[in-house]
């Protein structure tokens, strides 16, 4: 008698033709993967822990050690960690804000949403020339000043010229996170807000007991997202203040930058491994926190 097999279950020969057919597919990713970020960053590790390209005399921790007594470094670290500590929460708490509102029964929803979303559409290089014209020392801000007897400010060369940075990154990434926020707050279970209503509950509990517990996925998200793109800001920077801007706009796109250009490869090498490890153990932090906050929701 021949045993009959179960509904569901594939025979031993479809299931290895199914698997090479999927490996077909998926090498050149695989491929690409291996050659354009796992290698490169083995050769980044390697670098970072010998003495030269020429001799390639392995010293370890000797280049990290060199690294963190670097003045350079040490200023381009302290005003990175300084502007993602204000820019990243800054940019999570307004985005959210913005969607709560723009959940609400608003005039011009329509167009207060198209105005936060129209800093996607502009290039880099047109958002540089409108922050030029409006903090430049002879730009629009400072004659909007001078009309109140104030002093005109060199606003990026001051020590000011991190708030203007900033405020350019949540112009540019407000529109986006919200859209994500948006697309959350639609996904939150309609039952529990109604039997909250039911029971007159208050908006402030509502949404401090329902709508951010279920957005706590959503938030983890943009705060890695706001955290990648804070330090991406170096193309706006760079295209403002040059190579070597005023001190407090100094980060460490820049010391990377430079360290290139003087072809310091081990320099190079270990500030982006000590980047990376960095960056690892934020968004490690983060998924434990995510996990905690939000378990009871889950499923």
């Amino acid at each position: 008698m021949h045993r009959k097999r179960k509904p569901g279950l594939l025979a031993p020969g479809k299931m290895d033709k199914d698997r090479l057919i999927a490996l077909a597919f998926l090498w050149p990713s695989l491929v690409g993967v291996l050659m354009f970020f796992v290698l490169p960053f083995g050769v980044v590790c390697y670098y970072a822990l010998i003495d030269n390209p020429v001799q390639h005399n392995f010293v370890f921790l000797a280049n990290f050690g060199k690294l963190l007594s670097n003045s350079a470094f040490q200023t381009a670290a302290k005003n990175t960690a300084t502007f993602s500590g204000a820019a990243v929460p800054l940019a999570v708490a307004l985005s959210l804000l913005l969607a709560v509102l723009l959940e609400c029964r608003i005039p011009l929803k329509s167009q207060f949403r198209t105005f936060f979303l129209s800093p996607m559409m502009v290039p880099v290089a047109s958002v540089v020339l409108i922050w030029q014209v409006i903090f430049h020392y002879n730009g629009a801000l400072n004659d909007f000043l001078l009309v109140f007897g104030a002093d005109k400010i060199d606003w990026l060369k001051s020590d000011y010229s991190q708030l203007v940075v900033i405020v350019l990154f949540l112009w540019k990434n407000l529109g986006y996170n919200m859209i994500l926020f948006m697309a959350g707050l639609s996904n939150i279970p309609r039952d529990l807000l109604e039997v909250a209503d039911i029971e007159c509950a208050k908006p402030w509990f509502k949404f401090f007991h329902i709508k951010l517990r279920f957005l706590s996925p959503t938030i983890l998200f943009v705060t890695i997202l706001s955290l990648i793109n804070s330090f991406k800001v170096f193309r706006e920077v760079y295209l403002l203040t040059g190579d070597y801007p005023y001190e407090t706009l100094y980060m460490l796109q820049h010391f990377m930058n430079n360290t290139f250009r003087s072809l310091d490869y081990q320099k190079l090498s270990a500030a982006a491994l000590l980047m990376a490890v960095v960056m690892v153990l934020i968004i490690g932090l983060l998924f434990i926190i995510e996990g905690r906050f939000g378990k009871d929701v889950e499923g």
